[in-house]
């Protein structure tokens, strides 16, 4: 959907022309994908143009969240389709979801965002009782998302290097910052846990 907004986004009207007016898009992100007992979320930012067309996280055949993921819970998610992806996330209690759930933006890129609108996700501690971690895909999620989160709660925060291709960094030195949630995917359920199968 598309709105009309002021060209003064990054300060024009300063010079005058706070009347002017142009049109922009507004992108809606997708809706949060866990089970009830996911111990674990990962929070990316906004999906991309490629992500909101296919209606899929992480759709761009580009963007390492699929490879740096599977990395960590050791299979080749990338090798699997969207729905076996899904399925596995779900049996090792993964949950997905964006910090940001509509804003004005120009193509992909996160510095293009404007006039965010953030999810509730401070209600993800109360929604999911189970968990015990959050992880923030990119500085952009994280900067945002610590914000929203605060400081009351018990949970362990984890700032990761983006998955996006618009990070450079060798994948090699992006599996090594993602392995810090290897601990949280593999360790075994309490007694009173269903199995992750």
């Amino acid at each position: 959907r598309s709105v009309a907004l002021a060209a003064a986004l990054k300060g024009e009207g300063s010079k005058g022309n706070a009347g002017a007016f142009m049109t922009l898009e507004v992108k809606t992100g997708l809706p949060p994908i866990a089970r009830p007992d996911a111990r674990l979320f990962i929070l990316g930012s906004l999906p991309g143009d490629a992500s909101l067309a296919a209606a899929q996280y992480y759709a761009h055949p580009h963007n390492q969240f699929w490879r740096l993921l599977g990395s960590v819970i050791g299979e080749d998610l990338h090798a699997l389709p969207y729905p076996g992806r899904l399925k596995r996330l779900a049996q090792h209690r993964i949950g997905l979801w964006d910090v940001i759930g509509s804003a004005v933006r120009h193509g992909s890129l996160d510095q293009a965002i404007r006039l965010a609108n953030h999810n509730r996700i401070e209600r993800l501690i109360h929604d999911f009782p189970d968990l015990e971690a959050i992880a923030f895909n990119g500085t952009t999620s994280a900067a945002a998302g610590r914000k929203l989160i605060g400081t009351e709660h018990s949970l362990t925060l984890i700032d990761l290097p983006s998955s996006s291709p618009a990070n450079t960094r060798p994948f090699a030195e992006k599996a090594e910052a993602w392995a810090r949630l290897t601990p949280l995917v593999h360790r075994r359920n309490r007694p009173d846990m269903r199995p992750d199968d």
